[in-house]
C-alpha cells in the first residue's frame, strides 16, 4: 500500500479496471472503489470505466463514485462514465477547469481524454489513453498524444494503458518532452510481467514517489493492477 502522501504533491493514479469484472468473472464496482480507496489518489484516470456495447452504460456506477468522495469528469455520453472507456476521477481540493477528447487514429475505436484541473500544484493538464493491440497502432497513437501533451499554460501528466510489452523506451523515443516513470510490471494481476500501465509527466513536474499497487483486493478486483506517482511542482 503507498504511504501516506507528502502534503507538497498530487498523487496520480491509473487503472484499468476490466468493466469491474475481476479475476473471479464477477462484476463488482465496490470492489473497485475499495482498490482506489487503498491507493489515496488525488486524481485516477481509468480505462474501461464502461461497458463494451451501445450506449456504453458506466460499468462504475455514477452514485458509487459520488458515494466514495469522488467527482467523474463528465466526458462520455448519457449514463456513460468516460469517452471510449477512458474516465477521469478527482477529489479532495482538486477542482475541474476544462475537459475534451482526442481522437487517436488507428482501425480499433479508440480514443484519449484530457481534463485541466486545479490543484495544489497550480493548473495540471491529465491526458488519459488506452492505446491500440499493435505496434504500428500504438506508434500513431503515441505520437497523437505527444502532440496533446504540447502545451504551455499548464502542467502535464500522461496516464493510461499504453498495451507496450517492450522494455525498450518505445514510448519515450516518440514523446521526448515527457519523463516517463520507470517501468513496473502491472498485468496480470495475479503475476504481473508486462508494464502495460504507465504515468509521464512534463519538465514542470517531478516524481518523488511511484509504485504498484498490489495489496488486497487488487490481486483479485481486474486483470491490472493500479499504478501511481507522487507528484511536486519544480
Amino acid at each position: 500500500m503507498p504511504k501516506a502522501k507528502r502534503p507538497d504533491t498530487l498523487r496520480i493514479a491509473t487503472y484499468n479496471i476490466q468493466k469491474c469484472i475481476g479475476l473471479d468473472l464477477r462484476r463488482r464496482p465496490e470492489r473497485i472503489l475499495q482498490v482506489l480507496g487503498g491507493i489515496k489518489a488525488d486524481v485516477a484516470v481509468l480505462q474501461e470505466a464502461d461497458k463494451r456495447l451501445p450506449p456504453r452504460p458506466a460499468a462504475l456506477p455514477h452514485f458509487l463514485v459520488e458515494e466514495t468522495g469522488w467527482q467523474a469528469a463528465d466526458l462520455g455520453g448519457a449514463g456513460s462514465l468516460g469517452w471510449h472507456g477512458n474516465a477521469v476521477l478527482f477529489r479532495n481540493a482538486v477542482r475541474l477547469r476544462a475537459k475534451g477528447h482526442i481522437a487517436l487514429p488507428g482501425l480499433e475505436p479508440r480514443g484519449a481524454v484530457w481534463v485541466e484541473l486545479d490543484t495544489g500544484l497550480g493548473v495540471v493538464r491529465v491526458i488519459g489513453a488506452h492505446l491500440g493491440l499493435t505496434g504500428r497502432a500504438r506508434r500513431e497513437q503515441m505520437h497523437a498524444l505527444a502532440r496533446a501533451a504540447k502545451h504551455d499554460d499548464a502542467a502535464v501528466v500522461l496516464a493510461g494503458d499504453f498495451n507496450e510489452w517492450s522494455r525498450g523506451q518505445v514510448l519515450e523515443h516518440i514523446a521526448p518532452a515527457l519523463k516517463f516513470l520507470p517501468p513496473r510490471p502491472s498485468f496480470p494481476a495475479l503475476r504481473p510481467l508486462g508494464a502495460l500501465d504507465r504515468i509521464a509527466h512534463c519538465k514542470r513536474l517531478q516524481a518523488v514517489a511511484h509504485g504498484v499497487h498490489g495489496g488486497r483486493p487488487a490481486h483479485i478486483a481486474s486483470d491490472h493492477l493500479p499504478v501511481w506517482a507522487d507528484l511536486r511542482a519544480v
